[in-house]
């Protein structure tokens, strides 16, 4: 045997006798392997099963990113991971990102119960069993902001007026908490929620110079603001406490501007501020007529704080698609929206009057107290709407073809911008082809980004139903595979398919493509 492999084969032996793999060291005491190396790239630690558990002992505060190198969206994130690894190195916080292959490391991810990617989790201190799950921004400042108000105060300690006065000089929105007690559970509450919102800054003081200097006698929340009204007050309920939920609603609304301005950096805290009903006011920026509205609109917004959003909507911008989803033109500027987000309901003002602070209050006022109906969008009808196989579809003609008694009718609704509809269209086409003789069989589709229907709001693109003939307005919704043989099977089956009792022993269906019942649909 070669002398070489003898010490080799000595090692594996003694390893293999002892109860953990690890063999024994010089007079019987168990020798620990050597550290594996935990490698970094662009600063962020690179991790596997076996370098995690020493990575978490070696610092408190890790922020661990699983994803999958396939994965669009972590492709996306990755530079944002990166910068924010740079401005928490550059600051010398005590927190480090790492990351995780997921799919090459299946027994981290189910250990830590990853079903997509990207999924991030922040330990502290060591601990492996309850990490906090990541539901911060996407981009590096928002990235290193989160982290930093974890491990260390989400709020700063103000000790006098010079204090104060710097910290709402430095931000446009500044919230403080003046507790008599900062040993007050309600202290506790007010730093946990203040942890999560990522564009205030927070401070907080016990001061009684300070409680006096702003007129106050009793704990409070103020809210700080250089636009508006400049301050709100939210005072702590004597008896209750201090609400986590309420003051976060609260926040939220006197945050916002009375009136903004929606484009791609506004839209996100529009839609998140909870606010169901937003008025929009349509105009052409470039337009001086336009601008000299946006005086009554501003002054008709303070009574409907927290009831209503007022929005302003540039039509000279690049905003085809709010266009689009009011079913409105360019051409329509100036005008006034409003939708009830939570419903959909759209509504418009019955006249043409001019928008001056008390033509918008009254018509909020109307919406509001159920006295204007909601309209809904449908095109107008194609001269050629059933010239072609594939029947189109709009909110006009939707009713008279889909419960036409005395048709199967077969419908796709779809959105032109999806994928997963493009990806169908020529099986579609198909279908329709193969069936356009028979007269008892309608194949047709419907734009649901254009056309709405009451008794058939729809979630997901694509979305198939099947009408049958006879009486009862019955529908059936389609949910198998989108191809032409499925679909003729369901077709020729009256509305569901054939069991595999039903098929023919000597021509078995083929089995679909993997993604084709369980591929998820393209919201709205």
């Amino acid at each position: 045997m070669d002398g070489q492999l003898l010490p080799v084969l000595l090692l594996l032996l003694l390893g293999a006798s002892s109860p953990w793999g690890q063999g024994l060291g010089p007079g019987g005491s168990s020798e620990e392997p050597p550290e594996e190396a935990v490698p970094e790239e662009d600063g962020i630690l690179v991790l596997t099963q076996h370098t995690l558990g020493p990575a978490l002992q070696e610092h408190p505060a890790l922020l661990v990113e699983f994803y999958a190198p396939w994965c669009g969206h972590c492709k996306a994130l990755a530079p944002e991971y990166g910068k924010a690894a740079a401005l928490l190195a550059a600051e010398t916080v005590q927190v480090r990102l790492a990351k995780v292959d997921g799919p090459s490391e299946p027994e981290l991810t189910e250990e830590f119960s990853v079903t997509s990617y990207p999924t991030l989790k922040f330990f502290r201190g060591g601990n492996r069993t309850h990490p906090e799950e990541y539901t911060g921004p996407r981009e590096a400042e928002g990235i290193a902001e989160w982290l930093r108000r974890r491990v260390g105060p989400s709020a700063t300690r103000l000790e006098d007026e010079e204090g104060v006065q710097a910290l709402m000089d430095a931000r446009e929105v500044v919230v403080v908490g003046f507790f008599q007690d900062l040993q007050d559970e309600d202290v506790a509450t007010f730093l946990a929620l203040a942890q999560d919102a990522l564009d205030m800054t927070f401070g907080l003081t016990d001061r009684p110079q300070l409680f006096r200097k702003f007129g106050l006698t009793q704990d409070t929340v103020v809210l700080f603001k250089k636009f508006d009204e400049g301050r709100a007050d939210f005072p702590v309920d004597v008896e209750l406490g201090l609400d986590q939920g309420d003051l976060s609603r609260f926040l939220v609304t006197h945050s916002m501007h009375l009136v903004t301005e929606f484009n791609s950096q506004t839209s996100p805290k529009i839609f998140g501020a909870r606010i169901l009903n937003h008025l929009l006011l349509f105009i052409n920026q470039t337009l001086a007529e336009h601008q000299e509205l946006l005086a009554g609109f501003g002054e008709a917004a303070p009574p409907f704080r927290g009831q209503v959003l007022f929005v302003v909507v540039d039509v000279d911008a690049d905003n085809d698609h709010v266009l689009r989803y009011f079913g409105m033109r360019a051409e329509e500027a100036p005008t006034l929206r409003l939708v009830n987000v939570e419903t959909t309901k759209k509504y418009a003002p019955t006249d043409r009057s001019p928008i001056t602070a008390a033509s918008v209050a009254a018509f909020c006022h109307a919406v509001l107290g159920g006295e204007v109906q909601p309209y809904r969008l449908s095109q107008d009808l194609p001269p050629d709407w059933d010239q072609r196989p594939v029947k189109t579809l709009v909110g006009k003609n939707f009713e008279q073809v889909a419960f036409d008694e005395s048709k199967n009718v077969f419908v796709k609704f779809y959105a032109p911008w999806c994928s997963h509809c493009k990806e169908m269209a020529p099986a579609w086409e198909a279908l329709a082809e193969k069936y356009k003789d028979q007269e008892d069989i309608v194949i047709a589709e419907l734009d649901a980004t254009a056309n709405e229907l009451e008794a058939f709001p729809v979630h997901g693109f694509p979305t198939l139903k099947y009408f049958p003939a006879g009486p009862g307005r019955k529908v059936i919704e389609y949910k198998s595979a989108r191809d032409l043989e499925t679909f003729s099977k369901f077709l020729d089956n009256g509305g569901q398919l054939p069991t595999e009792a039903d098929e023919e022993p000597t021509a078995p269906m083929p089995e679909p493509p993997a993604n084709a019942t369980t591929e998820p649909k393209e919201e709205l």
